[in-house]
């Protein structure tokens, strides 16, 4: 029996705003490079097949499940995780907001919604309720409910008027 050989591929992108280069297989998922590869551990593994949105990061500042795309993918690209998301220690207004209003319990999928949040005000700085409530759509939540997580980005958008 002929044993399949491993090939990896070399890529290059941009974490959190600092240059990494890997070398991946070409099934790895980008969540599988970020946690296993990289050790940001702050992007969560639920479904792995998109329905649940805990492995949400933004790609090139658009919001993607991690466990869809294909590490290589990101090769040239711009990758932000949970990790990149407070600056100096100093937390995002939409993670302080998440604190505020209780929008969290067990944590788990909060990294992911902020991730969604955090790229739809990039996108849309004066979502409606329905807008935000669309763009979460594809964030699951078991613990909490969904209205603390729009009152705090709702929170967010009042505090930029």
């Amino acid at each position: 029996m002929q044993q399949r050989r491993m090939t990896r591929t070399p890529i290059a992108f941009k974490v959190n705003g600092e240059d990494v280069e890997v070398l991946v297989k070409p099934w790895q998922t980008l969540l599988e490079v970020l946690r296993d590869e990289l050790r940001l551990t702050g992007t969560k593994e639920g479904c792995s097949n998109g329905n649940c949105g805990a492995c949400t990061v933004q790609f090139d500042g658009k919001a993607i499940d991690s466990c869809l795309a294909l590490a290589i993918e990101a090769d040239g690209h711009e990758i932000t995780t949970i990790e990149g998301v407070a600056v100096d220690g100093a937390l995002h207004p939409i993670q302080q907001a998440f604190i505020d209003y209780g929008s969290l319990q067990c944590g788990f999928c909060t990294p992911g919604f902020i991730m969604s949040a955090k790229a739809l005000l990039e996108r849309m700085p004066n979502p409606s309720e329905h807008d935000i409530r669309l763009n979460i759509a594809g964030n699951l939540c078991r613990c909490t409910g969904y209205d603390k997580i729009v009152r705090a980005i709702q929170h967010v958008v009042d505090q930029k008027s």
